[in-house]
């Protein structure tokens, strides 16, 4: 029989193994990082052209559930088989899914594909970072993560353009242009796939555990209703019986998950005994805590771009540049610096104290604030999240047993898009619930301004319907009638950039005040997050990697079975 292939070894990979394992991975982390940018881009678009832009949540929230609740799955699964077969299998659902939203013909379907889309991008993420974490020795990870950190920078500057262009075309080669949003993730899909099966060759030793099928039951009892109504309580209302209901079923859920873990015990789907762990009960606290504050801060900046600034979807994704940079150098500095000391702890309580700075500083800013001023905010604020990011990641997989990587790596990424779940729809809710009063308040206070009085009397600009209604609008709300043009930006935001921009201006302020308690109420998320940040321990990073050390004691396994019973 021949020798193992150069792919396969017991010890070590080299450089250029891992560099070849690399591309597989990186091209499946690149299709769920770019489909999380280009379909928030599009997404009016795709809800106005299938008439449902009261449904567009639904897309939203479907895709968030079950790549939150399959994430620990994954994790224990490929513990159990072998990564390989559950990563091809993430990116093989993933282009399913892709086709089948591609033929949506109403919101409520392509909410229902999108479901599947997530049930695949569950395994992308986790998976590739499992098995970084398997080839390569914690002290030498930092050097690797400049490749992934390319993939996530490409994929935030290209999925808001890419998204732009394809949603403002008609039809391209027959095919309305929205549907290339998702249709586009085939062939990269199809590549990943082939890249994957012929460079991804590790050794598995299969680990006869049981699965915890209730423990996913419950998980999944526990979260679906909590992220629904984390997503829809704003429009339900939060004391309604639907909301109550989901609390109620929700919490049950959970409680019946914990019990089953506890029951479960090492089997568990996320073992109770891993977060007994300092090291991994402080990360995925602050893990829950930073995906709060950073999805929140990603949902509210583009906002403010393209609302209070008037960029357009494409514009605001190319603005937000400095912080796609701000993160690169914030994650490459802090790798090389960890590769070459062995220490990272200080990394993420830096990083945890630059977040809640900036979010801090985003408080203050205006709707007239230049925006060169809020680009330097933004790489305080990337480079905030740099630094917790990988060394995070890095302090949990390197504090667990190498067979314990999967589920450590999934526990991670699980606890922070729980955060990132909560924080989005915690900080919209604030956002658009003080959204009327701080308009009304900007309205009042411009009311006997000259600029604003000159503007409702100027002949040229009431000749404007969007300026006549938007002036009768006001003379309604004075007079207690329909709050008029409150409801109308609520509605559809792009009224402001009809308006005269002296008409505007109060409307721009309102929704300004408003974001600037978005991030006030982040910050101080941020700084409970930096005070948890500071019990993170240090261990000791290991010098050898989790695929080689987990060789040896299969190894030493076999040997202890095979060898003759003591005193024969």
């Amino acid at each position: 029989m021949a020798a193992a292939a150069p792919a396969r070894p017991d010890g070590p990979l080299t450089h250029r193994q891992i560099i070849t394992i690399l591309v597989g991975l990186m091209m499946g982390m690149f299709l769920a990082a770019l489909d999380q940018t280009i379909v928030a881009t599009a997404i009016r678009t795709i809800a106005d052209d299938l008439k449902g832009l009261d449904e567009q949540a639904w897309a939203t929230t479907a895709y968030l559930i079950t790549s939150t609740i399959v994430t620990p799955l994954y994790g224990k699964l490929s513990d159990i088989y072998g990564r390989k077969k559950f990563f091809s299998a993430a990116i093989s659902i993933f282009i399913v899914g892709s086709v089948l939203c591609t033929l949506s013909q109403s919101m409520l379907q392509l909410a229902f594909y999108r479901a599947v889309q997530g049930l695949g991008a569950g395994g992308l993420f986790s998976l590739a970072l499992a098995i970084i974490g398997d080839i390569v020795p914690p002290r030498e990870r930092a050097k690797y993560q400049g490749y992934f950190l390319a993939v996530f920078g490409t994929s935030s500057v290209l999925g808001p353009v890419i998204g732009g262009f394809f949603a403002g075309q008609s039809s391209i080669l027959g095919v309305d242009g929205w549907r290339w949003v998702f249709l586009v993730n085939v062939p990269i899909g199809i590549a990943a796939l082939f890249v994957v099966s012929r460079t991804l060759h590790l050794r598995h030793t299969r680990l006869d555990h049981r699965i915890d099928w209730w423990g996913a039951a419950t998980l999944t009892l526990g979260l679906v209703p909590l992220l629904l109504v984390a997503e829809q309580g704003r429009d339900w209302g939060w004391g309604s019986g639907r909301s109550v209901a989901c609390f109620v079923i929700g919490a049950i859920g959970v409680v019946a998950f914990l019990l089953v873990e506890r029951a479960m015990k090492d089997e568990a789907l996320l073992p109770l005994t891993l977060f007994q762990n300092r090291t991994v009960a402080v990360a995925s606290g602050a893990s829950v805590l930073i995906g709060m504050a950073m999805f929140g801060g990603l949902a509210s900046l583009p906002l403010y771009l393209q609302i209070v600034k008037g960029a357009s979807p494409t514009k605001a994704g190319l603005l937000l540049l400095p912080l796609t940079l701000g993160i690169m150098a914030g994650s490459i500095i802090s790798g090389q610096i960890i590769s070459r000391t062995g220490r990272y702890r200080r990394f993420p309580i830096m990083g945890s104290a630059l977040l809640a700075i900036a979010l801090f500083v985003f408080h203050f800013i205006k709707a007239d604030t230049p925006l060169w001023q809020t680009s330097i905010v933004m790489v305080a604020f990337g480079l905030g999240l740099g630094f917790n990011f990988q060394p995070l990641t890095l302090a949990v997989q390197n504090a667990v047993s190498p067979r314990l990587i999967g589920v450590a790596t999934s526990s991670a990424t699980f606890t922070r898009q729980i955060g990132g779940t909560l924080g989005t729809a915690v900080f919209l809710s604030i956002l658009f619930s003080t959204v009327p009063d701080r308009i009304t308040s900007a309205l009042k206070a411009s009311a006997g301004t000259k600029d604003f009085q000159g503007a409702l009397r100027d002949p040229a600009v009431l000749a404007d319907p969007n300026n006549a209604a938007f002036a009768k609008g006001l003379q309604s709300a004075a007079q207690g009638g329909d709050p008029g043009p409150i409801g109308n930006v609520l509605k559809d935001s792009s009224v402001i950039d009809k308006l005269d921009p002296r008409l505007a201006k109060p409307l721009l302020t309102g929704f300004s005040e408003a974001m600037d308690l978005v991030f006030l109420v982040g910050a101080g998320v941020m700084v409970v997050g930096f005070l948890v940040m500071l019990l993170l321990p240090h261990v000791e990073l290991r010098g050898g990697s989790a695929y080689s050390e987990r060789g040896a004691a299969d190894k030493a396994d076999a040997e202890r079975a095979a060898a003759p019973p003591a005193g024969h």
